[in-house]
């Protein structure tokens, strides 16, 4: 298995448990800090996997491959802010 077939078969599994922790957000979880929280991981799982994918492809990059690169890393960023500021803080 080359390097590149390993990082796309993580990708695939990093936006499974992504779409997963959406899905188990949005359908199961009541608690609305965790379902934020939870939401969130979600997001970053699956847009840095995209990401993964679109540097490892061997095509030239589309509109709609620009358009992630630029807009993954800003939603990737607001994400991780959010869990931040989501935490429980420290005694």
């Amino acid at each position: 298995m080359t390097p590149d077939a390993l990082a796309i078969a993580g990708a695939w599994a990093a936006t499974g448990v992504g779409l997963g922790m959406w899905v188990w957000g949005f359908a199961f979880e009541r608690h609305l800090v965790r379902r934020q929280r939870l939401l969130d991981c979600g997001m970053v799982l699956v847009f840095s996997a995209i990401l993964l994918r679109i540097v490892a492809q061997e095509r030239p990059l589309g509109v709609f491959d620009w358009a992630m690169v630029i807009l993954g890393p800003v939603f990737i960023g607001l994400s991780f802010w959010r869990l931040c500021r989501t935490c429980e803080p420290r005694a």
